[in-house]
């Protein structure tokens, strides 16, 4: 069971204020670009720009290292504020903690000087590289290998649905090092070493602003300095990291399903049926407020989850929390956005208007960085001690 005392969290003035300025910016350069990043599938360069000039990149890191040094939590609003007005744009911020924990966490302070200023300030990308096209919720299934030879290991294999392929600077690549015994290693692949190369990207139902595909990887040396953590250890700092960055994904889920709320309240309230707005319809009204309760209940799960991922040392049931944000936020997100469709009948259907995409981004929620029946999983086993 649950040890984790019953205490609440404090979102500082300072938290607020950057909140809000992050807010300005995504509302007023963001949102104007939305459709035609969805429309045309590309990565938007002028929005990783923009969220670098203003420091929204440096979220995820360490003062020492070039960053905001303000934590989960404050990182987090920032995603679900990006994810209000594109939920490709909020991707960008997951993926630079998610391509970078593993180093923060398990890596070497070399390692840590060379790559996580540069990803700070914007200039590197990173790429987190686990899945494979038999090993998604079995990670421990996969078939990418990597053998010493001399000082250096040579790795070959092929992942799959990697976020960030063909514009990260460098990859997180989870590979077999022991095949009897099930032990697979971490390791930082630059993305200009021969024999690595992207062999395909994958055409989505959503989040078509970030690029996603098949590294492949054929006789690609790395020298020893590249292992992160230990040799044999790699799962370990998959689920390390995992178990931290799913909150990215329940903070785009709320940002989404907010996102969906505001701009139904919004039509309904403009939209006249019967002499009257529609908002003003019981049947619309109690639609409306069970958006507006499970949003706000997602919040809170999110926000209570990242103080205690703030926690030095954090609780020892962090996953069970971590775990629970992200399931509640995403199956909340398809809920809010399946019914911001419906609040805007024909024109929810249509691509004029932004809840579709809303509803086609939120699905992704719900599977990556582990699916939700994996976090029913982890949740379960929680409580069984």
């Amino acid at each position: 069971m649950s040890e984790t005392p019953a205490a609440g969290y404090l979102i500082p003035p300072e938290f607020e204020d950057l909140r809000d300025t992050i807010r300005q910016i995504a509302q007023e350069r963001i949102v104007p670009r939305a459709q035609e990043i969805d429309r045309r599938a590309e990565y938007p360069q002028d929005i990783r720009q923009l969220l670098a000039e203003n420091d929204i990149l440096a979220l995820p890191f360490a003062e020492e290292f070039g960053g905001t040094g303000t934590g989960t939590l404050m990182l987090q609003m920032a995603v679900e504020e990006l994810a209000k007005a594109d939920a490709s744009c909020a991707l960008m911020l997951m993926v630079q903690e998610l391509g970078t924990l593993p180093i923060a966490r398990f890596g070497t302070e070399e390692q840590k000087r060379r790559f996580l200023p540069r990803c700070a300030s914007g200039e590197w990308l990173p790429a987190f590289a686990l899945s494979e096209a038999e090993a998604g919720s079995n990670a421990s299934a996969m078939r990418t290998t990597a053998v010493l030879d001399g000082d250096e290991w040579v790795i070959n294999g092929t992942k799959n649905w990697i976020s960030n392929a063909g514009v990260a600077d460098f990859y997180i690549v989870f590979a077999v090092t022991d095949r009897e015994a099930g032990r697979a290693t971490a390791f930082i692949v630059e993305a200009d070493r021969p024999g690595f190369s992207i062999g395909g990207y994958e055409h989505k139902l959503g989040i078509k602003g970030s690029p996603t595909g098949s590294p492949v990887l054929e006789d690609v040396r790395v020298p020893q300095e590249n292992v992160v953590g230990e040799v044999g250890r790699g799962m370990r700092v998959a689920l390390g990291t995992l178990e931290r960055t799913r909150l990215g994904a329940a903070a785009q889920a709320v940002g989404i399903a907010q996102g969906a709320l505001d701009y139904a309240v919004g039509y309904t309230r403009e939209r006249i049926a019967f002499g009257k707005p529609i908002i003003e319809l019981q049947g619309m009204q109690f639609k409306l407020a069970d958006m507006q309760i499970g949003t706000a209940a997602a919040r809170e799960l999110l926000y209570r989850a990242c103080s205690l991922a703030d926690l030095d040392p954090p609780p020892a049931d962090l996953g069970m929390w971590t775990s629970m944000a992200k399931v509640f936020a995403s199956d909340n997100a398809m809920k809010v956005t399946v019914e911001a469709v419906q609040a805007l009948g024909g024109y929810g259907y249509v691509n004029d208007y932004p809840v579709e995409r809303m509803l086609r981004d939120a699905k992704i929620t719900q599977i990556y960085e582990g699916t939700n029946e994996i976090q029913r999983v982890v949740i379960a086993r929680h409580l069984a001690g």
